[in-house]
């Protein structure tokens, strides 16, 4: 599956900017959201996360078409590491652990923000750099469409 690069960077400052208010907040249930948007992009594509939806609807209508796609599996993964992440920092503001919300939140942000305003997306370099040192096959551990 192909996908617009743009909505990428379009969930990236959506998720930017949740993830700051988490930061400001120390908000465990708000970052339990975002945890569950990672979820769903990551279990269900990119396309039926909440985020690809607003864009999808909202956004890509009014511009002009892509000048080319991307494969969805890079970024597909890199919405389950932010999954882990948001549930790692969920866990620590919960619990009471506060550094670990705010480290795991802080690690989050910094790669949505990398992605929304540079467009490097550190967990598809991870995805791309995995499959070259995997010895398995990329269809053997890849997350079906």
């Amino acid at each position: 599956m192909q996908v617009d690069p743009r909505g990428q960077r379009f969930a990236a400052a959506v998720t930017t900017v949740v993830l700051i208010g988490v930061l400001v907040q120390g908000s465990w249930v708000l970052l339990a959201c975002q945890a569950l948007v990672f979820a769903l992009g990551t279990v269900f594509g990119l396309r039926y996360g909440p985020y690809g939806m607003v864009f999808k609807l909202l956004i890509r209508p009014r511009l002009a078409p892509p000048k080319d796609y991307e494969d969805a599996a890079p970024p597909r993964f890199a919405q389950g590491v932010g999954l882990v992440f948001a549930l790692v920092g969920t866990a620590g503001y919960a619990l009471g652990i506060e550094w670990l919300g705010i480290g795991a939140t802080a690690f989050a942000l910094g790669a949505a923000f990398l992605n929304a305003a540079f467009g490097f997306c550190l967990g598809c370099e991870m995805y791309l750099l995995i499959r070259r040192i995997s010895p398995k096959k990329h269809s053997d551990w890849e997350v079906p469409a």
